[in-house]
């Protein structure tokens, strides 16, 4: 038992942390959170200019012209909505998604959902799909956690429950040499699911929109823990 529980303390080092508190999306270093009176204000200093008249904001956002918008739930901010406020062609809307695929492949802050390739194939008709098949063009990616924000109590428990899972606590306080390797392997693969589960918390897609023929991107950062899950229902 003192070499299961010598296990948890190294692997939650890693975390950095020992307190409880949400690690959230940020959009340009600002957490999507609080309230919109104080994201408004945030994202004026940030360089947006507020539209009053639609409830919106105009900037640029990665070289692109841009309506931005929050959503909320119960007054609090849970998702950045981006749209481009110029529409292009077929040709031109498959380079803008490619394009975003890779910086976000290529960006260490960010995993891609399910390891998933969402790039476009050169050879594919977007516009065909999109009417007849009805195909939704999106890519979807995490946010990597910030580990000094994790919750390390939270990660404990995580790790115990699977563990004891498995074993019960006679084989815990007498391990064969065996079961302390799996002891080892089932408390990491429970670290590693939490990592993940946070980060799935943190979620930042894009997608294709079209209208009267002509294409544009719109992107969302979400953070999962103020999305409506009917609490309200």
């Amino acid at each position: 038992m003192r070499r299961f529980f010598i296990l948890i303390i190294l692997i939650t080092t890693l975390f950095n942390a020992s307190y409880a508190q949400n690690d959230v999306t940020t959009f340009l270093g600002i957490p999507v959170d609080g309230y919109k009176n104080e994201m408004k204000q945030k994202l004026i200093n940030k360089g947006f200019v507020y539209d009053s008249n639609n409830d919106c904001f105009d900037g640029e956002f990665n070289g692109y012209d841009v309506s931005l918008y929050i959503a909320t739930n119960n007054n609090k901010v849970w998702r950045i909505m981006l749209a481009d406020k110029h529409q292009v062609n077929e040709t031109d809307i498959k380079i803008r998604f490619n394009k975003l695929c890779s910086q976000f492949s290529n960006n260490k802050k960010y995993t891609a959902a399910n390891f998933m390739d969402f790039t476009i194939p050169s050879d594919e008709n977007i516009s065909y799909e999109m009417l007849v098949n009805k195909k939704r063009y999106e890519a979807a990616f995490c946010q990597e956690p910030n580990m000094e924000m994790v919750d390390t109590i939270a990660l404990q428990q995580k790790i115990k429950d699977a563990v004891f899972e498995k074993f019960t606590k006679e084989q815990i306080d007498n391990p064969t040499e065996e079961e302390k390797n799996e002891i080892e392997v089932a408390a990491r693969a429970a670290a590693l699911l939490y990592s993940w589960e946070l980060m799935e918390k943190k979620s930042v897609w894009f997608m294709i929109n079209e209208i009267y023929g002509k294409y544009y991107i719109s992107m969302f950062y979400d953070n999962e823990y103020n999305r409506a899950n009917g609490e309200d229902l």
